[in-house]
């Protein structure tokens, strides 16, 4: 419940510095509820590789790709998701 505070604020801002760059296909916030079991879930966010100087900004920490699966796009173009889950159905996906 407290999470939509941050992820409004980290939306926000990706497009004040991406604002001039809304073609970009391959800058792109995901976002993704994960419980692992437990009774509260922690929402994830993951910062596609041409986001990070925002990610270094907000103090995120890097990790492997994400897998598609259950990823919400939270900022960004739609068409990044198949440029950065090449291969994958964007149907399935928030």
């Amino acid at each position: 419940m407290l999470a939509w505070e941050a992820l409004d604020e980290i939306e926000a801002l990706f497009k004040s510095r991406y604002a001039t760059f809304e073609n970009f296909k391959d800058l792109a916030v995901f976002s993704r509820h994960e419980s692992e079991g437990r009774l509260h879930c922690e929402v994830m966010v993951y910062f596609s590789p041409a986001t990070d100087v925002l990610a270094k900004e907000i103090k995120a920490r890097p990790c492997q790709r994400p897998a598609p699966s259950g990823l919400s796009l939270l900022a960004g173009s739609g068409e990044s998701w198949a440029t950065l889950f090449p291969g994958h159905d964007v149907k399935n996906h928030s």
